[in-house]
């Protein structure tokens, strides 16, 4: 709120002008019984009539400005605090998206920010409101009759007690409130995704019960609630009502015995009446400050969490790169892992070397290659780019400079230029179409109606798995990186489009140092280092005909995906026979 202490400050003001003007209106009804009324002076009841028009014009014109600044002020705060959380979500490191949901950080950025912006707009000001007319009203009640004004608070005391403890159990309730939303939210998005898999394998059966279970564990979340703010509003209602008895009983005694008026015991209670009203809403309020506490808090969980990775404070901003990548006795292990990921790895690659990691599914190669842009940082040792320790330099500078093609291809919701374009937005027409041709994705972008301007559905999901990785490939290309890295890139295309992209790939890796995470040899033939991995370990390195020669892990790959080559083309020759067979008896026929 701080950034906005003027417009707080004009609704404090209106606030406390409507405030002013309400407490008036009970002195006014008090005169209208004592002399206008009791005494026949039927000018001064019009004349009040007239005042109280007025009164209530102002009123509203003052409320009309405060509930729109309040409101406005509310909006922009929860404006500022959505995009505080997003900005540091962006910036959050991968060990930390590595365990978080995706629907609990959707329901902090909408659902805790609401409940925010609520508080803020709405539950703080009528908290101010009643404040100032608690202090109001005390004060022209104590001035009226002070002996009947202690009688007619004292049930006030037990309210304050009551709302103080329910407010500290209700923000417990609604955290656990939060999370279950952020679980519910998870298991939505996570199945909404994955709709493909569902349909395959008939199990929407399994995923409805999945939802019902948690949609139960939320409805009985807020079931907690709402048991225990109703515990809360009956007595506030009937601690108000026992005010207004005590002001009837004490009030009307000293009618009687002529120690006051009728028209003070009537705008007494107007007063007492005045109050009951916000102060009726405290539970409201603070069953709002508990929903807000409680968001408060998770939001607070992301904002305040400081990036394990990010640029030092002295970070050197990198020149253009010449592309040397050394490996000086790196391990890597994951937080959640008891065993490392890499086991000093000792390793220089030299400028325009092209580098292919093999290896079996969790053998370290894809957690290489991940040190290299400082998606995680080193246990021990240390990765250096062109002498220089990744860890000390500006992350963006860094970057700009790695082209990755990820093994899963993901692609925003927007055209296809722009995906191809992410990296650089700024990029010419020419330059998207040179890059997209590079990566064999030209022929077909220009079959669409729109041609780079189609728009691609949520994740890539109206483009094909190759014409995803094409795209993908496109895009770490425009951005003319001096590292490339292609994590498993072909993995998604047909034999005859990994051809077509291989020769392109052949020419633009000239000029780079490129890392080649492939799982089929044919891909790593011509690397110039061929890295072995197993069990996080670098177990040999060389070229393709010295690693045949030298035998092991490299070559048990080799002759497994030969057999495998062997039996598929025994397969086609088999079937080739056969259709020339049936071509040829049907010629007879």
């Amino acid at each position: 709120m701080r950034p906005y202490v003027r417009q707080i400050g004009a609704d404090l003001f209106l606030l406390l002008s409507v405030t002013g003007l309400g407490l008036i209106v009970p002195l006014i009804l008090q005169n209208v019984i004592d002399d206008g009324l009791l005494r026949g002076d039927i000018g001064y009841l019009g004349r009040a009539a007239l005042l109280l028009l007025g009164l209530g014009l102002l009123t509203a014109i003052l409320n009309l400005a405060q509930q729109y600044l309040s409101a406005w002020t509310a909006a922009r705060i929860g404006y500022d605090i959505r995009n505080s959380l997003y900005n540091r979500i962006q910036y959050l490191p991968f060990t930390y998206h590595d365990h978080a949901q995706s629907g609990q950080l959707i329901s902090r950025c909408i659902e805790d920010v609401r409940s925010i912006q609520s508080f803020t707009g709405d539950s703080v000001i009528q908290l101010v409101q009643l404040l100032f007319m608690a202090v109001g009203v005390i004060a022209v009640l104590v001035s009226l009759n002070p002996m009947l004004a202690i009688v007619s608070l004292l049930p006030l005391i037990p309210m304050v007690m009551m709302t103080t403890d329910f407010g500290d159990r209700v923000t417990k309730l609604f955290y656990n409130v939060d999370f279950t939303l952020g679980t519910l939210s998870s298991r939505l998005q996570e199945n909404v995704t994955g709709v493909q898999v569902v349909r395959a394998f008939a199990r929407e059966p399994y995923e409805i019960d999945r939802f019902d279970e948690i949609n139960k564990q939320y409805f009985d979340s807020r079931i907690k609630v709402l048991s225990e703010w109703s515990k809360v509003m009956p007595t506030t209602t009937l601690l108000i009502t026992l005010g207004t008895i005590l002001i009837l009983l004490f009030g009307g005694q000293m009618v009687l015995q002529g120690r006051m008026t009728v028209g003070e015991v009537v705008a007494f209670n107007a007063y007492m009446l005045m109050l009951s009203a916000p102060v009726q809403q405290i539970a409201w309020l603070v069953n709002g400050m508990g929903e807000a506490e409680a968001g408060a808090q998770r939001v607070l969980e992301i904002l305040e969490h400081e990036p394990e990775i990010q640029s030092p404070a002295d970070a050197i901003k990198l020149p253009a790169l010449r592309g040397r990548v050394e490996f000086d006795h790196v391990s890597l292990r994951y937080a959640d892992e008891k065993s490392a990921a890499l086991k000093d790895i000792d390793l220089v690659v030299e400028p325009n070397q092209l580098v292919a990691l093999i290896g079996q599914t969790g053998s370290g190669k894809t957690s290489l290659i991940n040190l290299i842009p400082r998606f995680y940082d080193v246990t021990d040792g240390a990765v250096l780019v062109d002498g220089v320790d990744v860890r000390s330099v500006d992350l963006v500078s860094l970057r700009r400079q790695i082209g990755i093609v990820l093994q899963t291809s993901l692609l925003f919701s927007d055209s296809i230029k722009a995906n191809i374009a992410y990296g650089r937005p700024g990029a010419s027409d020419e330059e998207v179409i040179a890059a997209a041709k590079a990566a064999q994705a030209h022929e077909f972008i220009e079959h669409f109606a729109g041609g780079y301007n189609t728009m691609v559905g949520e994740r890539g999901i109206t483009l094909s798995g190759g014409q995803r990785q094409r795209v993908a490939i496109a895009r770490a290309l425009l951005m003319d990186p001096r590292i490339l890295i292609l994590d498993d890139s072909t993995s998604s295309v047909d034999t005859q489009t990994e051809k077509l992209i291989q020769e392109a790939l052949d020419r633009l890796m000239e000029g780079r140092t490129t890392f080649v995470i492939a799982h089929r040899l044919s891909t790593v033939r011509r690397a110039d280092l061929i890295l072995v991995m197993d069990n996080g370990q670098i177990v040999q390195r060389g070229k393709h005909d010295e690693l045949l020669a030298q035998g092991g892990l490299y070559k048990e790959i080799h002759d497994l995906q030969l057999s495998q080559n062997k039996a598929f083309e025994d397969v086609i020759e088999e079937a080739e026979i056969e259709d020339t067979e049936i071509s040829a008896d049907h010629s007879l026929s």
